[in-house]
């Protein structure tokens, strides 16, 4: 190969990795989310959805565990309890291994797992769309999603204090919404997702300059599917 083939070759693969994510026309995304539940992921919400997720290829966590010598005889409960526990903790491990990036985090929230994003850390600073950082972990996030299935995810996008409590809420559905938006571009199943806009409502930190940056944020929080 001659070498100017192969500067050429290095060059594409660099400018490759560099381009800029766009999200899609606003007027597609219900393309795009169709299947997607725009409520809070409760209880209900979940065991509602479950018929639907499962006519979509979905699969509960203890299809999906393995189950080591010890746990091949016993009461079946407690063995599917165990093998829930241990996926969530492995999945909750893969996270946080991957995402050792300021801004974001990875918490245990009882049998669930919760990543939490800041809106700096994946977004343009002054314009609403998904920065190239962003969008690199968004990706990382997507595989670990499609690895670990057997899950229901919710996107809930947060602000800080705004005056106008309207536009606060406009606004957190929208970070909410380009997030599900690149799960479903990254074959992400919509029919795992529950999408919600809560505005100024839970606020991680106070509502000082710096405050204010880490409760502009976007919370994805996964849930055993059983």
């Amino acid at each position: 190969m001659k070498t100017k083939q192969i500067i050429f070759i290095a060059f594409s693969i660099m400018l490759s990795g560099c381009l800029q994510y766009h999200s899609p026309e606003r007027d597609t995304w219900n393309q795009y989310l169709y299947g997607a539940s725009f409520m809070d992921m409760t209880e209900s919400a979940k065991t509602a959805k479950l018929p639907v997720y499962m006519g979509h290829g979905g699969k509960v966590i203890t299809q999906s565990g393995k189950l080591s010598g010890k746990m091949q005889y016993g009461d079946k409960n407690n063995i599917d309890n165990a093998v829930l526990v241990n996926y969530m903790a492995n999945l909750e491990y893969e996270l946080y291994d991957a995402l050792r990036k300021p801004g974001l985090s990875v918490q245990r929230a009882g049998t669930d797992v919760v990543i939490i994003l800041v809106r700096d850390a994946i977004m343009k600073p002054d314009v609403a769309d998904i920065s190239v950082d962003g969008a690199n972990t968004l990706k990382t996030i997507s595989k670990i999603l499609n690895k670990y299935n057997a899950t229901f995810f919710e996107i809930a996008g947060y602000t800080d204090s705004m005056k106008d409590k309207n536009a606060a809420y406009a606004l957190s559905l929208d970070m909410a919404e380009r997030v599900g938006v690149y799960f479903a571009e990254h074959n992400v199943s919509t029919s795992r997702m529950f999408i919600v806009g809560r505005g100024p409502a839970r606020p991680i930190a106070a509502q000082d300059d710096i405050g204010r940056l880490m409760n502009r944020r976007v919370e994805i929080r996964l849930s055993p599917a059983r």
